[in-house]
C-alpha cells in the first residue's frame, strides 16, 4: 500500500481506467450524466459503469461494485447518497484507485456530522496513498488527453480552471468562447476535504498544455500555501487569474451555505494576490477577459495607454474610463504627435486619445499604422481600440475587404511588439472583430470591459513577493502596553523614556529622571484614551500629581506608565498593526494614525512580516502620502525610518503566534527618525 508521501495529485488526470460509481439511467441524476460523458472516452480509455442492481446503462452493462472488475481502476467517480458514500471509496480503494472524485453533496457543508463523516473518509482515502477531490464536486477534465469526467462538456483550450463552483464554470467557459478560447483542464473544487486549490495549482505547473490558470475559490485553506503556489505558477511562465467572494456579508454567508467554507476579508486577499503575482477579478466576464489579455502577450507593467479611436464620442469615453481603472492617458510627445499626424487627415486628434476623424472611411489601412506607431513608442506600455472597426465593411465589398485584411495586420502588429492591445468594438461579432479574436487580439463588446482588463494587468504587474519567513520567538506572557512596549522595543522600536509606577510620588520622581512633559497612561485598559486613561503634556510634578490622582480615583488600575512626551510639531502619525487571519496568517497594515485612522480609513494592507522596501511601498500607496514627503511648508519625515520601524513591527508579530493583534497607534514618523507611542498586544485565546 502506498504511504501518504507517495500521494500523486496528477492521478487525477492521468488515469486509463476510470470507473463511475453511481451509473444511472435517470436523465436527473449526476450518475447519468457523468456516464455520458464517460462513454465518449472509449477510444482512449477503459470505462466501467457501476450500478448496484447491475441494470444496463446507456445500453452498456455495468458491475455492481468494482469487486466484480478484474484489472485496477486508475479514477474512480462517485457519484451516490451521501449515505453510500463512505462504501463506495472503500470499493474503489480495494480497487485500486489512486485516485477519486467525490461528486456526493452531504458533508462538512451540512454540519459538525457532516464534517466528522468527511474527516474519516479522508483518513481512509490518505491511508490507502490516494487522493480525493471533492466531494460535493461537479468533477474533472483534462482535454490534452481526452478526459471528460464531469457533468457538462467544456471546450478545449489552453486554460486550467479550478473551481469551487460548477455553474460559475460554465458561465465562465461561455465569456471565453467569446474569445475563442477553451480549458487545458477543469477541476471543481468542491469542499477540498483533501486535494486542495494549492495542490491542484502546482499539479499544473508541469503540465504542457496549461498556459494560464484561472481560479473561482471561497475557501483557500492554508492561504500561505496558496500564496507559495500561486507565485511558483507565475514564476514558470503561468500567471494566475483568481475570481474570489469576500466583499459583502451576502457572499459570505452564500460561501458558507454552499460549501462550508471560511473566507477571508477582501482587503487580505488583495494583499495576498500581490504577493503571489496574482491577477485578481471582480466577475466571470472580467476574468475571460483579463485571461484573453494575458494569452496575448506577456505579463509587463501596463500604467501609460495609448488610446486609438474612430470618433471623438468614442476617444473621449475611452480615455475616462481607462483613467477610472487606474490608467494614465497621458500627451504625447510632440515627436510622436508628429509622427501621427503624417498619416492622418487634418482634422484627426493626435495628442492622446487619436481620433482617426473618419480615417477609417477613407483609408482604413491607417489603423494600422497608427497602431503600430503608437506601440513602437517606448513611452506607451499598452494601446485601447475603440468605436466602430468591424462595421466598415457594412458599406461595401471593397470596403470589407480591406476591413479583414486590416484586421490581419492589425494582429500582426501586437504580436510583434507584445505589447497589451485591447480592442472596444460596437460590432464584436463582425467578420473583422472575430479574424482578431482568432489572432489572440482580445475583443470586447463595452469600452469600459476592455479598460478595466488593462486595469487589472496594470495592478498585477509587479513578480511575485511572499512574506519573509521568521522564526518563532519565545511566547509573549501578557497583554499589557507594557510588555508590548518593551517587547517592541527589544526588536529595535525606538520608545521615549519611560517607567512603570504605581503611586504619585513613584509619578513624580520617575519625571524627575525622564524629564518633563510627560504623558501618564493608566495599564490594563484597553481603550486608555476613551476611558481618560492617558493624561497629556504635563509640565510639572503639580500637574502630573493631579492626573495621577483624578486618574487613580476613576480607574484604579493597576499601575500608570510615566513617559517622556514626544514632540508632535514636525511629525505624521501612523498606525502599524498585524492581526492574524484564520486562512492568510499575520497581515499587517499601515496607515494614517491617531484620531484619522478611524475618520480617514487611508490604510494599506500586506502579508507579514514584510521588510523594509515593502513597508516603503505600503506608505507610499497611501492616499495621503504626500503628506510624508512634506507640505505647506512642513518638512518631509524620515520615510526610511518609518519603513525600518514598520518592519520591525511585523517581524516581531510574525514570530509571535500566540500573538492574535498587535499594534503602535500612533507611530511617529518625523524628520529625524520613527517614534512609538502606544503598543497594544492583544493574544489568542
Amino acid at each position: 500500500m502506498k504511504t501518504a508521501m507517495q500521494r500523486d495529485i496528477n492521478a487525477l488526470f492521468d488515469a486509463r481506467s476510470v470507473a463511475i460509481i453511481g451509473a444511472s439511467n435517470d436523465h436527473t441524476k449526476y450518475g447519468n450524466w457523468l456516464s455520458v460523458q464517460a462513454l465518449r472516452m472509449l477510444e482512449t480509455h477503459t470505462v466501467h459503469l457501476v450500478n448496484r442492481r447491475g441494470e444496463p446503462v446507456l445500453g452498456r452493462p455495468t458491475v455492481r461494485s468494482l469487486a466484480e472488475v478484474t484489472e485496477p481502476v486508475d479514477l474512480a467517480v462517485i457519484a451516490v447518497p451521501a449515505q453510500s458514500f463512505e462504501a463506495a471509496v472503500d470499493d474503489a480503494l480495494l480497487a485500486g484507485a489512486r485516485a477519486l472524485v467525490g461528486v456526493t453533496a452531504g458533508f462538512a457543508e451540512t454540519g459538525v456530522e457532516g464534517r466528522a463523516a468527511q474527516e474519516r473518509i479522508v483518513a481512509k482515502v490518505r491511508e490507502a496513498g490516494a487522493v480525493l477531490l471533492g466531494p460535493n464536486c461537479l468533477g474533472v477534465i483534462d482535454s490534452t488527453v481526452g478526459l471528460t469526467l464531469a457533468s457538462n462538456p467544456l471546450p478545449a483550450g489552453p486554460v486550467t480552471l479550478l473551481s469551487q463552483s460548477g455553474n460559475m464554470a460554465l458561465e465562465l467557459s461561455q465569456f471565453l468562447a467569446e474569445h475563442n478560447l477553451g480549458f487545458a483542464r477543469f477541476a471543481s473544487l468542491g469542499n477540498q476535504a483533501d486535494v486542495g486549490v494549492s495542490d491542484l495549482i502546482r499539479s499544473c505547473i508541469d503540465h504542457e498544455g496549461t498556459q494560464l490558470i484561472a481560479v473561482y475559490c471561497e475557501d483557500f485553506r492554508d492561504g500561505r500555501d496558496f500564496v507559495a503556489a500561486a507565485a511558483a505558477a507565475r514564476e514558470a511562465g503561468k500567471p494566475v487569474v483568481l475570481l474570489t467572494v469576500g466583499g459583502s456579508e451576502a457572499s459570505v454567508r452564500g460561501a458558507q451555505s454552499h460549501t462550508g467554507s471560511l473566507t477571508s476579508d477582501t482587503a487580505v486577499i488583495d494583499a495576498a494576490c500581490r504577493a503571489a503575482g496574482v491577477y485578481r477579478v471582480s466577475s466571470p466576464r472580467e476574468l475571460a477577459g483579463v485571461v484573453a489579455m494575458l494569452l496575448s502577450c506577456p505579463p509587463g507593467p501596463v500604467r501609460s495607454v495609448g488610446v486609438l479611436a474612430d470618433g471623438g464620442g468614442h476617444a473621449s469615453v475611452a480615455s475616462d474610463v481607462a483613467t477610472a481603472a487606474g490608467l494614465s492617458v497621458p500627451e504625447f510627445a510632440l515627436g510622436m504627435q508628429a509622427a501621427l499626424t503624417a498619416e492622418l487627415p487634418p482634422s484627426a486628434g493626435v495628442a492622446n486619445p487619436v481620433d482617426l476623424a473618419g480615417a477609417g472611411e477613407q483609408d482604413i489601412t491607417s489603423f494600422g499604422r497608427v497602431l503600430e506607431t503608437m506601440l513602437a513608442d517606448a513611452d506607451v506600455d499598452a494601446v485601447l481600440m475603440t468605436g466602430y472597426f468591424g462595421g466598415y465593411g457594412e458599406y461595401g465589398e471593397g470596403l470589407a475587404r480591406r476591413e479583414i485584411e486590416t484586421a490581419h495586420r492589425l494582429a500582426e502588429i501586437a504580436r510583434r511588439y507584445q505589447k497589451p492591445v485591447a480592442v472596444h468594438t460596437m460590432r464584436a461579432a463582425s467578420p473583422a472583430a472575430r479574424v482578431l479574436v482568432e489572432q489572440g487580439v482580445p475583443v470586447f463588446s463595452a469600452v469600459e470591459d476592455a479598460a478595466r482588463a488593462l486595469g487589472i494587468l496594470s495592478r498585477g504587474a509587479s513578480a511575485p513577493r511572499p512574506p519573509l519567513e521568521v522564526p518563532a520567538a519565545a511566547p509573549a506572557l501578557s497583554d499589557s502596553y507594557w510588555e508590548a512596549r518593551e517587547l517592541l522595543a527589544g526588536a529595535g522600536l525606538r520608545y521615549p523614556a519611560a517607567e512603570l509606577v504605581g503611586s504619585a510620588d513613584d509619578a513624580v520622581a520617575a519625571a524627575e529622571r525622564t524629564g518633563y512633559p510627560v504623558v501618564l497612561k493608566a495599564m490594563g485598559i484597553l481603550h486608555k484614551s476613551d476611558a481618560g486613561g492617558v493624561a497629556l503634556g504635563l509640565k510639572d510634578a503639580v500637574a502630573l500629581r493631579a492626573a495621577f490622582v483624578t486618574m487613580d480615583t476613576r480607574l484604579a488600575a493597576p499601575a500608570y506608565c510615566v513617559e517622556a512626551m514626544a514632540d508632535l510639531s514636525d511629525g505624521v502619525e501612523l498606525i502599524v498593526g498585524v492581526q492574524t487571519d484564520p486562512r492568510f496568517g499575520p497581515v499587517a497594515m499601515v496607515g494614517l494614525g491617531g484620531i484619522m485612522t478611524e475618520v480617514l480609513e487611508d490604510v494599506a494592507f500586506a502579508l507579514a512580516p514584510i521588510d523594509a522596501d515593502s513597508a516603503r511601498e505600503l506608505l507610499e500607496s497611501l492616499h495621503a502620502a504626500a503628506i510624508l514627503h512634506g507640505v505647506r511648508g512642513r518638512p518631509a519625515v524620515d520615510i526610511e525610518a518609518a519603513a525600518a520601524a514598520i518592519a520591525r513591527v511585523t517581524e516581531l508579530a510574525a514570530a509571535h503566534p500566540e500573538i492574535a493583534e498587535l499594534e503602535v497607534n500612533p507611530l511617529l514618523a518625523s524628520p529625524s527618525g520613527a517614534l512609538g507611542l502606544d503598543a497594544r498586544i492583544v493574544l489568542a485565546r
